[in-house]
């Protein structure tokens, strides 16, 4: 029998090599990484240092009940949509990383609460790397942001942002953008990840030592993620994702992440040259303005974090001769739309395999929630016989693949919105099978709960059986 010789394997070599890009480790330099497939990213990583030793602590612990909370309560940051995203507003010694693409409106946003937050008298402290000061300047004139409690610097190293902090004690601090913000002691170039990294955790810790709110503004990838390291995002308390389509003064601002209140709210704003301003009631927005039937429309009851949305789902169907008929979405899922053209074809009779279909939402709206499923087949199949829903027809549910409707959450209140903007009936998924095909006037509106799509068909007279040259409806 062979004996062991006593010999351990060979450990495998550690990682000497990261990418500054995506934080990518290899145990050899490559001119490619091989996660991010950027060029000429991989730098070799630092020494490691020396085990941390036990030392004097900043404050003893206490019991939790015991730890005081006055100095954490928030205040208002002057914007009604940014409280209501935040949960409430801005926490002494939060650390928020507002994240959007390039021209969508993040350093208007920022320099808008700065104006609201100093016209409060608090202090502000705004630094921009990316901007002169003359520049911030200016667009503070074009916009109203003039306040003598807001101060303004440029600057580009970590060292005289926090020099800057020193000698204005501030109570809320924008930093615009992390990325153009670097520290001299450290490797690596400006927005790399050991500089965002180690830039991010300096802040952060004087935030948190000081009770100081910062604001940081973060730049994404091509594919809409947080530029930098993973870390960034564990970091900071709050992650905000600001969006908006070029083409529409419209944007939305988003919590991905957020420990002082909830992540299911959304805030409205609109942008324009004269600055940004908060939307209260943006419902309207997403509606088309013009009167009278349309075939080939149909009204959407979203739900946007806890804010009901109407919003106006549009289809037309046109025929073709080509093999592989289209299908063309804007806003919706183009996945799900796939799914509910092959359930009405499977369940409900509508044959689409020679027709071309295209199907857009109104005022630049993004319905990929289920609970819009049922509108969306509605519209479809209203622009196929041609015939008219009526405008005062709103539609909830979600379409199972044998052509059920579910329940959503918060049809309540859905409808309530529904019922403030005018709408005098609903189609609803049935509780239970019993209750399908029952009628409800629920504070003015009538409901209609529909266990299937085919019910839900039948009652606007757009069923198998009904002619397309039929321009009848039951509902209004």
């Amino acid at each position: 029998m062979a004996q062991n010789s006593g010999r351990t394997a060979p450990k495998a070599p550690k990682a000497s090599y990261q990418c500054n890009e995506c934080g990518w480790e290899t145990v050899k330099w490559v001119g490619r990484c091989g996660e991010c497939q950027a060029w000429g990213t991989v730098v070799e990583k630092s020494a490691p240092k020396s085990r941390v030793q036990a030392g004097p602590v900043t404050a003893p612990a206490r019991p939790i009940g015991e730890v005081p909370i006055e100095d954490s309560k928030s205040r208002t940051s002057g914007v009604p949509e940014l409280d209501r995203v935040l949960g409430g507003g801005l926490v002494p010694g939060a650390a928020i990383l507002l994240a959007g693409e390039p021209g969508v409106g993040k350093s208007t946003l920022l320099l808008e609460v700065a104006s609201q937050t100093a016209r409060q008298k608090h202090r502000v402290l705004y630094v921009t790397g990316e901007e002169s000061a003359a520049q911030v300047r200016m667009r503070g004139d074009r916009t109203g942001a003039i306040q003598d409690e807001l101060y303004l610097a440029a600057e580009t190293d970590l060292g005289a942002v926090l020099g800057h902090v020193e000698a204005v004690k501030p109570t809320l601090l924008v930093v615009d953008s992390v990325q153009t913000i670097s520290a001299n002691d450290i490797d690596g170039v400006p927005g790399g990840v050991t500089q965002v990294k180690e830039v991010s955790a300096a802040l952060i810790r004087m935030a948190k030592l000081r009770n100081i709110t910062l604001v940081i503004i973060g730049h994404v990838t091509k594919d809409g993620t947080i530029a930098g390291p993973r870390v960034l995002e564990h970091l900071v308390d709050v992650v905000l994702h600001f969006e908006g389509e070029r083409a529409s003064r419209l944007r939305m601002l988003r919590a991905v992440k957020n420990r002082f209140g909830p992540v299911d709210e959304v805030g409205c704003f609109d942008l324009s040259a004269e600055g940004i301003v908060a939307i209260t009631d943006p419902t309207g927005l997403f509606l088309d303005a013009l009167r009278g039937p349309v075939p080939g429309t149909c009204v959407a009851v979203a739900l946007e974090g806890r804010r009901p949305l109407l919003s106006e789902v549009q289809a037309l169907v046109t025929q073709t001769t080509a093999d592989r008929p289209r299908r063309t979405t804007s806003g919706v899922d183009s996945s799900r739309v796939a799914m509910i053209l092959a359930v009405l074809q499977q369940h409900a009779g509508i044959r689409l395999h020679n027709y071309d279909v295209f199907v857009s939402s109104v005022g630049g709206a993004r319905l990929n929630e289920p609970s819009n499923d049922l509108a969306i087949a509605l519209a479809i199949t209203s622009a196929w016989r041609g015939k008219p829903l009526g405008r005062n027809v709103a539609a909830i549910g979600e379409l199972g693949l044998s052509g059920e409707l579910r329940r959503v959450r918060d049809v309540g209140l859905r409808l309530a919105e529904a019922g403030r903007m005018g709408f005098r009936s609903a189609i609803v998924p049935a509780l239970t099978q019993d209750a399908a095909g029952n009628s409800r006037i629920l504070d003015g509106m009538r409901v209609v709960d529909c266990d299937n799509i085919v019910r839900a068909l039948t009652l606007l007279g757009m069923g198998s059986g009904e002619s397309r040259d039929d321009n009848s409806r039951s509902l209004p």
